[in-house]
């Protein structure tokens, strides 16, 4: 596979993850570490229904502890820390710290052997994170209570957990993708833990909460996790890290599609900023000659 492939496969997780919100606003009242379970445990059997005629596939869960605590940590630590954040923070001011991973991935891709960092891949990186800036912009004007900080301090470090997930990926790149069906399992399960212990279980009410459920787990909760794998492993870290601030904004469009949310200037100007840093950072890429 080819690193402009693999670049290509990564991005398609940017857009399924663009479609969490929407989905996740489908499902309707389904407590976080619950739906969290539901998705993770589909998540994990998109992944072994691909080990289906190869009977050797599950080898790959024989790994050293320190791919599953960087797979399990990356996994189930930020979404334990995201949804922690967005208990107890507003979820704009929430949004916005943790969207500082995208630029960190640009920033740690640096400390990986072989990987260089040119000024057009911080420049798009940095106009993504002004971009977001301003489409986050639009829901503040908060004032932070005392109560509000536990939960926007765990937003800045669920940014780190996932950028170091991330170029560690890189780092652990012998790993097989099909490990990541048992990393999702296992936060299917440490999930499901957690919820039992702090949660009442609510069911869906309606078959479409159902379906909303399931696209989640086989889509943002699922195949994303392996095309991300794939991207991180072997496309280009840095084009995918700037790439990545397209997310809230796309997720911002299917919300406006949806009836969730309304369109306004500032998300005009928002998408422009990330747009183009996307295809600054991307430019090697992009315009790269055929050899």
């Amino acid at each position: 596979m080819t690193p402009r492939a693999a670049t290509l496969i990564g991005l398609t997780a940017i857009l399924m993850w663009s479609l969490l919100a929407v989905l996740t606003v489908a499902t309707g009242k389904i407590p976080a570490f619950q739906l969290a379970a539901m998705t993770f445990a589909i998540g994990a059997l998109v992944g072994f229904s691909t080990w289906l005629g190869r009977p050797d596939a599950s080898a790959v869960l024989r790994q050293p502890a320190l791919v599953w605590i960087v797979g399990v940590g990356g996994l189930f630590g930020y979404h334990a820390l995201y949804f922690l954040a967005l208990r107890f923070a507003p979820p704009a001011e929430a949004g916005l710290l943790n969207y500082l991973w995208p630029l960190l991935i640009v920033l740690f891709s640096s400390l990986l052997p072989g990987e260089r960092l040119a000024g057009h891949h911080i420049i798009g990186a940095l106009l993504g994170l002004i971009g977001t800036v301003l489409l986050f912009a639009g829901n503040s004007g908060h004032r932070f209570a005392p109560g509000e900080v536990p939960g926007l301090i765990a937003a800045f470090v669920a940014a780190f957990v996932w950028a170091a997930y991330s170029v560690m990926s890189r780092k652990l790149k012998a790993v097989p993708t099909d490990a990541v069906a048992g990393f999702c399992l296992a936060t299917a399960l440490l999930a499901a833990l957690v919820h039992s212990g702090v949660e009442t279980t609510v069911w869906p009410e309606t078959a479409a909460q159902w379906l909303a459920i399931v696209a989640l787990g086989i889509g943002p909760v699922g195949a994303a996790f392996y095309a991300w794998d794939i991207g991180m492993k072997r496309g280009d870290i840095r084009v995918l890290g700037a790439a990545s601030y397209a997310t809230p904004l796309l997720s911002t469009a299917f919300l406006i599609l949806a009836g969730f949310a309304q369109a306004s200037f500032t998300i005009a100007v928002a998408a422009v900023l990330i747009a183009g840093g996307g295809l600054i950072a991307a430019k090697d890429m992009v315009w790269k000659r055929s050899s």
